[in-house]
């Protein structure tokens, strides 16, 4: 019989399971309420449950590309002026450069299954060092996704009250970008199926909007055709081919928020139904062929009906307005089409407190960035980073008073680096298997689609620098910069921790002699319980100091750790079991010294998101087994406090200690000193 056996008959139950959960406190009860209750990991069918099919994949993640419709094509329109007959090409263009990027992600999609979008692309092949460039432009670009979004949703909704109520425009806004992060704590598919109907309303209403809008000119088509005919030999007359064509790129560029939201898809591959690249292929699809018909169909109406811009009003507006100004009950129409826009527009701003927190994930766990932004909540969110992606977009709507197409140029900057990058990588890697199946195709997609987001993002540098292009980079700039510095700090920390290995001396010097080879815990005889994390030095400098500290005091030495299911871990069934396997693995070399060292010694585990709640559990179930248990915990403590490594190291030990002390039971943290 095992000491674990021995200890449930003594207590008749499991020993994690007969510890009663606490009361919750009345503000824990109200978080609650606000974000549900907790999942729980031993669930065969979450992973299914929580993961989205195409359909849905394209509300949560399609609407940020869909939704730039609001916008994108209606600054292209305007940076036309007077050149209006250029339309036509600027809608084919749009179609072209949607297909092409959205080609182009599907074999990236096809390439890195596993997702991580524009940051693992550039890491894997261009080095970490653009990585990083990549993953901060990309967390820019997704906080600023839910700002002009929700800005946009505030304009579009606003298009139809009177001008004086459009003071209460930014308050609203703000509340929408609360709301949605509220919404984004409970999960993903809750946020998800919360929002389709807007989804579909959108769908519905522009389709009508867009279709009625090209129909009813039909019979003028041949005058419409005369009259750009006329305008581009004008247009050829007094600017010349080049002043043609630098106009046409101008818009073009400019315009470049039509695109933003693509890649979305690719960055979020871990929320996927399986099988995951099927169902993101397919969504991309859906996207792809929504994007370009909304794109380009408001394009050609705002040339049918000769839209131009008005005070406090989106061309949008104008166009449904002047659609449906003359049907019966139009104005209903033209009320539900611009609620469908700004709600959708709320629905893409979703988008980015999807992808962004998992940008900030996959950093963290490549230690860019501060670990706790890898962490899952009991939700099974990444519940730092959407606090952390909420906070930012509110900072940025309160600095631009919510000014759409100062945020568009913002916004755009940072969605072509990432864009270009990734485009750039993949060329590299498609030129070097040459003579491999489709290899011109895929290079020529490739090249292509990198100078079209090369073209876009040093047109929109160079028009924009001064219109707030310069805001942008500077804030990617330092953000990679802190990237550096906070890589910098946890690569000193892990070699002072390494040095522990040739500074604990040899455990056997201090140990007393023993007479035979140890055996199974006495769970009568005082027990050291050590709880650990990864196998290496502070682990093994807790368990020197425990003997040095208590000489012939201990007679046995319980490991405990707790595997934590973080957002690297959070990919699937079979990851979960991974590492459950890798913490026995871990736990068993503890074990395995301590036997060498002739201590009887075994092991607990668990899995978990909340680090502190499961390893209170695991600890307050083996005082069952061990009555005479005394707990240990290392902690890496600074020889000179910062303020900052609060943030980038978590006191999981004392907040142990402290749950442990309230019920009853002793803990001692031993310190590991790092200069």
């Amino acid at each position: 019989m095992t000491s674990t056996d021995r200890g449930r008959e003594k207590t008749g139950t499991d020993p994690v399971e007969s510890h009663a959960a606490p009361a919750e406190a009345p503000e824990k009860s109200l978080w609650r309420l606000v974000v549900g209750r907790p999942r729980s990991l031993s669930d065969t069918s979450l992973f299914h449950r929580l993961s989205l099919i195409p359909f849905l994949a394209w509300v949560g993640l399609g609407a940020d590309g869909l939704s730039s419709s609001a916008y994108g094509p209606e600054e292209a329109f305007r940076q036309l002026g007077e050149h209006s007959y250029l339309a036509i090409a600027l809608a084919v263009m749009m179609i072209t450069t949607i297909f092409v990027i959205s080609a182009a992600y599907s074999r990236i999609i096809e390439e890195f299954p596993h997702g991580g979008g524009g940051y693992l692309v550039a890491t894997k092949l261009l080095g970490e060092r653009v990585g990083v460039v990549s993953g901060s432009a990309l967390f820019i670009d997704y906080v600023l996704t839910i700002t002009v979004s929700i800005a946009a949703a505030g304009d579009a909704l606003f298009s139809f009250v009177p001008l004086e109520l459009h003071l209460w425009k930014l308050p609203v806004e703000v509340l929408l970008i609360a709301g949605l992060t509220t919404i984004n704590l409970r999960g993903v598919r809750e946020s998800v199926l919360a929002l389709t109907p807007v989804f579909l309303l959108f769908l519905l209403t522009h389709a009508i909007l867009i279709g009625w809008g090209v129909i009813a000119h039909v019979p003028e088509m041949t005058a419409t055709a005369r009259s750009v005919g006329s305008g581009f030999q004008d247009g050829l007359a007094t600017l010349g081919v080049a002043g043609l064509f630098m106009r046409f790129v101008h818009a073009y560029s400019l315009g470049s928020g039509t695109y933003t939201g693509i890649e979305a898809v690719s960055n979020g591959l871990q929320m996927m139904r399986e099988p995951r690249v099927k169902t993101a292929k397919r969504t991309m699809l859906y996207m792809a062929s929504s994007l370009s018909i909304t794109a380009a169909g408001l394009i050609l109406c705002y040339l049918l009906w000769g839209v131009t811009h008005e005070h406090g009003k989106t061309m949008n507006a104008v166009l449904v307005e002047r659609i449906a100004g003359g049907w019966p009950h139009g104005h209903v129409f033209v009320v539900l089409t611009l609620l469908a826009e700004g709600a959708l527009l709320v629905v893409a701003a979703q988008a980015g407190l999807l992808g962004g927190p998992r940008v900030l994930a996959n950093m963290a766990v490549d230690n860019w960035l501060p670990r706790r932004f890898a962490a899952l909540s009991d939700r099974l969110t990444t519940q730092n980073g959407i606090l952390l992606m909420g906070l930012a977009s509110l900072g940025a709507l309160i600095f631009t008073g919510g000014n759409v197409r100062a945020l568009v140029i913002m916004y755009s900057i940072n969605v072509f680096v990432t864009f270009s990058l990734s485009m750039l990588g993949m060329a590299l890697l498609w030129g070097r298997r040459r003579g491999r199946p489709r290899f011109k195709r895929w290079t020529a997609l490739f090249v292509g689609g990198f100078v079209l987001c090369a073209t876009i993002l040093v047109f929109t540098v160079y028009e924009k620098f001064f219109a707030g292009g310069w805001i942008t980079l500077l804030v990617t700039g330092t953000m990679v910069l802190v990237c550096y510095a906070i890589r910098a700090h946890y690569k000193e920390v892990s070699k002072a921790l390494s040095k522990l290995y040739s500074e604990l001396g040899n455990l056997k010097d201090i140990l007393p002699p023993q007479s035979s080879a140890p055996g199974e815990p006495d769970p009568d005889q005082p027990t050291a319980a050590v709880l650990v994390a990864g196998y290496g030095g502070l682990g093994i400098h807790t368990l020197l100091s425990i003997f040095r500290t208590f000489p012939e005091h201990f007679r046995s030495v319980v490991f405990l750790s707790v595997g934590v299911v973080d957002s690297g871990a959070f990919k699937g069934e079979e990851e979960v079991e991974r590492l459950g396997v890798q913490t026995g693995e871990t736990l068993q070399k503890y074990v395995e010294l301590a036997h060498g060292l002739g201590i009887p010694s075994t092991s607990r585990k668990a899995l978990g998101t909340d680090a502190v709640a499961e390893a209170e559990k695991l600890c307050l179930g083996l005082v069952r087994e061990f009555p005479r248990t005394t707990f240990f915990a290392g902690q890496v403590i600074f020889q000179r406090e910062r303020w900052y490594q609060r943030l980038l190291h978590n006191e999981t030990a004392y907040a142990i200690q402290k749950r442990l002390q309230w019920a009853g039971q002793t803990m001692v943290i031993l310190p590991a000193r790092v200069r």
